[in-house]
């Protein structure tokens, strides 16, 4: 949290042992970044929560009648003009289900015991369905948060927004509260954009959005990118960053067909363990993200993969790491990313047990990096030998000296002329590094 002063009331009432108790101040936590302070009297409260324990005897029967006296206080502030938000929260909560919000349709949210996590998700969910903006106070991080600066072309490649927000709801992530819910730009604006910087000379465009590939706009990402090359003078189409659940078969089929769009997709995976990946609300398995690899390599036999990764998140153990290895070799990435799990207050899994020690993270991720290193280097070495098409974007280092990128993002170098930058020459590959490839010209474009 940036520490702000809450702009919203919590109520929270416990029953039962102790470990609801210490579930309540996590809770409490939780929600410091949506903007809650704790209040010690329920009318005033705009979100009430009762974490319950099915233990006692009659304990649901008590649960009810609460719910009874805090449905007149609901009420009471409807007529006023405010809003109250209720939540059910524990074993009486993961006992009855759907029933309480039935028999008590006053109730907002339930919550099922260790579940307390959820809540911010599930609050924003709720104000969503409401036509409400949520505000939040997380920090914003780089990574997840932030899309690259949209600038003038001062060159042949350009990014072009065309979604942000996101829905997915991550546990390690604040996307869905600080920049909202997913929202597509309309087909004809991204289009008049796009013609306007090929007007201007760029040959190559990047869409950009915190989750790219739910754009809604007609006919999806998939109609979007069929549009785009249609365009004169736009040769290259990327997209980035995309989410497996959104990886349709219109998008995988536009990748066999369109030559414009190019053989690289980076497609965030996070981990290889079912067991984290559910922690994480991935809302995809480990096996269901092979199966859509090849998919995909089928549609584009020649496309590279390029990946997310998070080491040591709350409850990773030995044998979930060695999952994420396991899938790590049976994709076999040309780039990857990877992190260390940076416990991030406010953020649903910085509440989660089983914290890694910083040590386990530390010994993962460069076991890891190790991994990714090598297949990357073998990817590039691969290329030797083969001719590729190189975008060539700026002069070089070094004089005489051309640099550019291929089909595959991989930065290339050559000995070329100026008169070159911002065509596409045919590469022939003679040197392989970790970063880049270096080659000669095999024909020149006048």
């Amino acid at each position: 949290m940036t520490g702000s002063a809450p702009t919203k009331r919590l109520y929270i009432k416990t029953y039962g042992c102790q470990m609801n108790v210490y579930d309540s101040e996590r809770m409490a936590d939780v929600l410091a970044p949506l903007g809650y302070g704790m209040t010690s009297t329920p009318e005033d409260a705009d979100l009430v929560v009762l974490n319950t324990c099915h233990i006692r005897e009659k304990a649901t029967e008590k649960v009810y009648s609460e719910l009874g006296q805090i449905k007149l206080m609901k009420q009471a502030r409807a007529e006023a003009g405010a809003k109250m938000t209720i939540a059910v929260a524990g074993c009486v909560a993961q006992a009855e289900g759907e029933q309480i919000m039935l028999r008590q349709p006053a109730v907002d949210l339930v919550v099922g015991p260790q579940a307390y996590h959820q809540l911010p998700e599930l609050i924003a969910r709720a104000h969503r369905a409401r036509g409400e903006r949520l505000a939040a106070d997380f920090a914003a991080d780089e990574k997840f948060d932030a899309l690259p600066v949209e600038r003038n072309p001062e060159g042949v490649t350009a990014f072009l927004t065309v979604q942000e927000g996101c829905d997915k709801f991550c546990t390690f992530c604040v996307v869905p509260y600080t920049r909202g819910g997913e929202w597509s730009r309309p087909v004809d604006t991204i289009l008049a954009e796009a013609r306007d910087l090929a007007a201007k000379g760029v040959r190559e465009v990047t869409l950009l959005g915190q989750n790219v590939n739910a754009y809604a706009g007609d006919g999806g990402l998939a109609g979007l990118a069929r549009q785009l090359a249609k365009i004169e003078g736009l040769d290259r189409i990327r997209y980035t960053t995309s989410h497996p659940a959104d990886m349709d078969d219109a998008l995988i089929e536009a990748h066999a067909e369109l030559p414009q769009l190019m053989p690289y997709l980076h497609l965030p995976v996070q981990a290889g363990s079912d067991k984290i990946l559910k922690a994480m609300n991935r809302a995809h398995t480990a096996d269901s993200y092979l199966r859509l690899v090849e998919k995909i390599r089928a549609a584009r036999p020649d496309i590279a993969m390029s990946g997310d990764f998070i080491v040591g998140f709350p409850g990773e153990r030995d044998a979930d790491f060695e999952a994420t290895l396991q899938l790590v070799r049976e994709v076999g990435y040309a780039a990857s990313f990877t992190f260390k799990y940076s416990r991030r207050p406010g953020t649903p899994a910085a509440a989660l047990p089983g914290q890694v020690d910083e040590a386990v993270k530390d010994e993962r991720l460069a076991r890891l990096n190790a991994l990714i290193d090598e297949q990357q280097r073998a990817f590039n070495a691969a290329q030797v030998g083969k001719v590729l098409p190189v975008l060539f974007e700026k002069p070089g280092r070094h004089p005489g000296q051309l640099s550019g990128r291929s089909p595959y993002l991989q930065a290339v170098h050559v000995e070329g002329p100026e008169r070159l930058i911002g065509q596409i020459v045919p590469v022939r590959i003679e040197v392989a590094h970790k970063m880049s490839l270096a080659g000669v010209l095999e024909m020149e474009t006048a």
